[in-house]
């Protein structure tokens, strides 16, 4: 995992996840959220984003994205470049809660929430398999497959930081 995006809806632990595999692997973590909303939380212009996300990408050869913009995104830039994809599936009922414990939130993110499951995640689905065929997609349902898979992670990379040392 050189390449890693991760996906979920609002409230599914995006960011959280991402700053920990960040610090697990010591890849250069990019938040999306953060570059993409301008002042005010205006949406970037469809191009301009692109644009972005093209240079991004061309700076860096390794990385963990966090961030779903939903209805504002253009994923396949990302999606193209990925080795790994975790997607965290987590329930409406979890992620509702996490984001309204969070801080407020506009009209337009509860309306994507409430219709993640229905519209957002099967076309996300379909542009990860047009999009990215050869990455290895991580689908995790919730907290407990969360944790097991850090697990696995930090079990992956001490394995290869002794198999270095030898």
């Amino acid at each position: 995992m050189k390449r890693v995006i991760v996906l979920g809806p609002g409230g599914s632990g995006k960011s959280t996840l991402a700053k920990q595999l960040s610090k697990i692997t010591g890849l250069r973590l990019i938040e999306i959220d953060k570059i993409f909303w301008q002042p005010n939380l205006v949406a970037m212009p469809h191009d301009q984003w692109i644009a972005i996300q093209r240079q991004i990408l061309a700076e860096n050869n390794e990385w963990i994205i966090d961030g779903d913009l939903g209805p504002y995104d253009v994923i396949e830039v990302r999606l193209r470049a990925a080795d790994a994809i975790i997607f965290l599936d987590l329930s409406l009922a979890r992620c509702a809660w996490r984001a309204f414990r969070r801080a407020p939130e506009r009209t337009d993110f509860w309306l994507w929430l409430l219709q993640y499951h229905r519209k957002s995640r099967p076309l996300l689905m379909k542009a990860i398999a047009e999009h990215a065929p050869a990455a290895k997609l991580h689908l995790l349902r919730d907290p407990k497959q969360v944790e097991q898979f850090i697990t696995a992670l930090k079990v992956s990379e001490i394995a290869a930081a002794l198999k270095q040392r030898s």
